[in-house]
């Protein structure tokens, strides 16, 4: 009984009308103003062939139209993304999921079968919730490790970019920044992520991403426990704005007794102290790289001990003081030191011979005679009175003090005496003689110009 769009009216009744398709964050894209659009039975599902309402929308600017390629009925059989055909609730692909939790799901191939267990099946899904999943996923409760650790909680927008200009690549598009296509240098063609099926991909078999995330979750670091026996305190890293003590409480609470929570809010992060190391270790284990709380992944570590982290510090501090420091390359390397031979400088001060000679011997101050007493305002030194001076009148000899007399029969030199010139430093040089007077009889006198020289032509002759 074919279901397909040219097929008979026989089994129309099973085709899909839906009203809103099942998508994830990343497929409905970053707008909040999405528009669809919406055509009744446009395409057939590529997994069973049944006809059912197509929807076509834009994620956002700059990237490529987006639609719906699987019918309702086989998204929410495995509970999937009717576009990428990812978990709903990991964000991984269906191959991923299922390793996981250890489902066998083993669809029907041909086209009969396929069609018998896809009717059964929406016979039973009409029973339940449209938001719970069904089949064999709806039947499993068991939580994964794995899961958690590989678990995608935001969108990854970039899987909606367009795909690449494949006239570009040839060097042959001239439409420049209005192609609606990347200008990127693709992928090698080798790499075993450029070959997916969509079949592949909701069956679970032969999935390149699927296996490249498995062999990541095969190499992912583990939490070690910290020799220390007496730490029983984890640090909550990464908690964002919303998450308060009491969600911290809420949520540790079923791994043993909590005996002390310390948020900081600047940084972002808690401290949860345990009362026992068993429940410290249980809790460490259960939440690595697993604890999502508020959309966020949380990160889990061990706490330090006080004193073995300043201990540690100290040693730490002798040991750099003690070993040397590698030189920074690329610097220029230390001065050489002066030459021994060179004394009395800034460098050898300290081993040159004048610091080596004994300090000079130590001199007395001069002593010099105190100065004479001032008179005190008001009194006059003794003697008649001063008499005033009269011009024309013979006035009386002026007062000296004593200090200023000479001794008896001794006169004081005239102050505008003539005295005799200093001797000169050098005697002069005698003058020199006429030209003609220290000449020798019968010599010429001497040449002053060069027309008196009588060896040249049209000289004067000097017959005198």
């Amino acid at each position: 009984m074919a279901t397909s769009k040219t097929a008979n009216t026989y089994n129309r009744q099973n085709w899909e009308d839906a009203e809103f398709p099942i998508l994830c964050q990343t497929c409905l894209g970053d707008n909040p103003y999405i528009r669809m659009t919406k055509e009744k039975y446009g395409k057939e599902c590529k997994i069973c062939s049944r006809p059912f309402t197509v929807f076509r929308w834009c994620p956002g600017a700059r990237m490529r139209f987006k639609k719906t390629e699987v019918c309702q009925t086989c998204s929410r059989m495995k509970n999937v993304c009717q576009t990428c055909l990812l978990d709903l609730e990991y964000g991984l692909p269906i191959q991923v999921r299922d390793t996981a939790l250890r489902i066998k799901d083993d669809l029907p191939r041909s086209e009969v079968n396929k069609e018998y267990y896809i009717q059964n099946m929406d016979n039973e899904m009409g029973k339940l919730d449209a938001t719970t999943p069904a089949g064999s996923l709806g039947k499993t409760q068991a939580a994964s490790d794995m899961l958690m650790k590989l678990a995608r909680t935001t969108p990854y927008y970039k899987r909606n970019r367009p795909h690449i200009c494949s006239f570009w690549v040839k060097g042959e598009c001239r439409r420049g920044e209005e192609c609606p296509y990347r200008h990127e240098k693709p992928t090698d063609p080798d790499d075993p992520l450029a070959d997916q099926n969509i079949k592949d991909r909701y069956y679970g078999v032969n999935d390149p991403v699927a296996e490249k995330l498995m062999r990541r979750a095969s190499a992912m670091p583990k939490l070690d426990s910290p020799e220390d026996k007496s730490i029983t305190t984890l640090y909550i890293g990464n908690l964002g704005e919303r998450i308060t003590e009491k969600d911290l409480r809420d949520h540790f609470y079923q791994y043993g007794e909590i005996r002390l929570v310390t948020l900081v809010p600047r940084q972002q992060c808690a401290f949860i102290q345990f009362t026992q190391r068993s429940s410290a270790e249980l809790a460490a284990e259960r939440t690595f790289n697993k604890l999502i709380l508020g959309g966020r992944r949380m990160t889990i570590k061990w706490g330090k001990s006080q004193g073995k982290q300043s201990a540690s510090v100290t040693v730490s501090e002798q040991d750099a003081a003690a070993e040397p420091l590698e030189p920074v390359p690329g610097l220029p390397a230390a001065l050489p030191m002066p030459p021994s031979d060179l004394h009395d400088n800034f460098f050898n001060l300290g081993q040159s011979e004048m610091a080596s000679m004994p300090p000079p011997p130590f001199m007395p101050p001069l002593l010099l005679p105190p100065p004479m007493p001032r008179p005190p305002s008001g009194l006059r030194p003794p003697g008649p009175p001063p008499a005033k001076l009269m011009l024309g009148q013979n006035n009386p000899p002026f007062f000296f003090p004593p200090h200023m007399r000479l001794p008896p029969g001794m006169r004081p030199p005239p102050m505008f005496a003539p005295q005799p010139p200093p001797p000169p430093l050098c005697p002069p040089a005698p003058p020199l003689p006429p030209d003609n007077t220290l000449a020798p009889p019968g010599t010429l006198p001497a040449i002053h110009y060069p027309s008196q020289d009588p060896s040249r032509m049209g000289t004067a002759q000097n017959t005198a």
